[in-house]
């Protein structure tokens, strides 16, 4: 039976990997080729992504797959989403991209609505979740300030579309990543040239928009030749790392809602078209492209990011936790010590974020942390219950009744968060897989290829190739109870 290789490099806002798939039949194995890491650089006040020593792990990527002498059918780039790259009419990057975080939009989101166009117009057009570093506010803030980029700039390149352009020469726009941006319309699922127009940036700035599964070329002869590698096609797979990981969602129906979790948690529910109304406008809920047509309706919560700062601030102070120690210090700490809302602006980037967590207790009338195992539980409990809030929401949106809720994503190996969730929501919880957006890049392939013929194809294969566990809810009247007090909470 013959096998089919595929390269699939999955970029997060901390690391990125090189994934080797390979499929034979209908038996899918993975494996970790290269890790690296991905950092935000803080030049001059601003936060920016190094997007040439990305290019460069890439290209040792590529290297080391060649060393196996393996045909390689296809490379697929995904990455997080809403920043670009601006490329001049030579062809060349124009310095580094910013990164989300960068303090540039602080404000600018409350002034767009001011001054150009109010919340509810905005949301109407796109179906977009209103955060402040959405492309639409990026490129507002970089207008006002006549960045340079932005003004000598021939193309805007989201980021997995810039990575492959960097490989193949060629420029795309692919649509799961670009309705990240809060630029498209939900329903043509295009640029919404009025938007364009009120921000001053013409449509010509945009490479031509492709689906998922499409072809943007091969690899360059200069790559080919200095890595003495073949000329690779690259495919747009999702490009947005959360569509690729939906894509691998071990469905058997449609009677579930899903949990994407790593730095970002992202809940949501599959639907066929948009979802475009006042109660999805109240409740600020996106209608994000998806695979085959679908609309990923979801809603970005501020995930592991916390935990992650926190160990990082940790760290500086000469403690090291391993993933196992973290979650056994919080296992061991007191319950319901106190409660934060993960979304809460205090925890978007603060220099010190235990800090930060009780300076929102104090502020909220509670008890702080005081160990650390206390501060890791207080985190894991406030997500738990976060989700409840935001799954409350998708059962009043949803056409199908939600029987299960999947949990894909690194944190989906968090035993511990996934049982606080079954409890706080009251329902099943299957998790995995946790290298969902790897997996879901390299299915994408494999339908471009031809090997698999549909979404649901794809899902039933990964569903026979990978270790799933099950959760079941517990201690219901523990977790309404603290779910009562939560709500209380998060309103101070």
């Amino acid at each position: 039976m013959n096998s089919n290789y595929f390269i699939a490099f999955d970029l997060g806002a901390t690391s990125g990997r090189t994934i080797l798939g390979t499929l034979t039949g209908e038996i899918l194995t993975l494996e970790e080729v290269s890790r690296f890491s991905n950092q935000m650089l803080q030049l001059n006040g601003h936060f920016y992504w190094n997007i040439f020593s990305l290019y460069e792990n890439l290209k040792k990527g590529l290297a080391a797959v060649a060393q196996k002498k393996i045909p390689v059918t296809s490379i697929g780039i995904d990455t997080w989403g809403v920043d670009f790259a601006f490329v001049n009419e030579e062809g060349a990057l124009i310095g580094l991209p910013y990164a989300y975080r960068d303090s540039q939009t602080i404000g600018k989101k409350e002034e767009f609505f001011e001054k150009v166009m109010p919340a509810e117009a905005l949301y109407a057009k796109t179906g977009i979740q209103h955060m402040d570093f959405n492309s639409i506010f990026q490129l507002y803030a970089l207008k006002q300030r006549k960045d340079f980029g932005l003004m000598h700039a021939h193309r805007l390149l989201f980021m997995p579309d810039a990575l492959s352009y960097l490989l193949t020469g060629s420029m795309v726009a692919e649509y799961t990543i670009a309705s990240t941006s809060q630029l498209l319309n939900p329903e043509t699922r295009q640029l919404d040239e009025s938007l364009l127009e009120v921000l001053g940036v013409s449509k010509s700035l945009f490479a031509g928009m492709v689906a998922p599964g499409t072809k943007v070329g091969v690899l360059t002869k200069d790559l080919c030749e200095e890595l003495q590698i073949e000329a690779v096609p690259v495919i747009a797979v999702a490009g947005h790392d959360t569509a690729s990981a939906v894509a691998a969602i071990p469905a058997a129906d449609k009677n579930f809602a899903y949990l994407s979790s790593g730095t970002w948690s992202l809940m949501g529910i599959e639907t066929e078209g948009p979802v475009v109304n006042e109660k999805t406008s109240h409740y600020n809920i996106m209608n994000e492209g998806g695979v085959d047509g679908t609309i990923r309706l979801l809603k970005n919560i501020t995930g592991m990011w916390i935990v992650e700062q926190c160990l990082k601030k940790w760290h500086k102070e000469g403690t090291d936790y391993t993933y196992p120690q973290m979650v056994g210090l919080a296992q061991a700490a007191r319950p319901f010590v106190c409660f934060i809302d993960p979304d809460d602006p205090g925890f978007i980037n603060p220099q010190d974020m235990p800090k930060a967590i009780c300076e929102y207790c104090i502020h909220t009338g509670q008890v702080v942390p005081q160990t650390h195992g206390e501060f890791i539980r207080v985190i894991f409990e406030s997500l738990a219950l976060k989700y409840r809030e935001v799954l409350d929401v998708f059962r009043e949106l949803s056409a199908n009744p939600i029987e299960k809720l999947h949990i894909i994503g690194g944190g989906s190996r968090n035993k511990l968060l996934n049982q606080f969730t079954s409890n706080a929501i009251s329902l099943p919880v299957v998790a995995g897989p946790s290298e969902a957006s790897s997996i879901g890049n390299i299915m994408l392939q494999a339908k471009a290829a031809g090997v698999i013929s549909s979404l649901q194809e794809m899902r039933n294969v990964i569903s026979a190739n990978v270790q799933l566990e099950y959760f079941s809810p517990a201690e219901a009247a523990v977790w309404n109870g603290a779910y009562q007090k939560y709500k209380v909470i998060i309103k101070k």
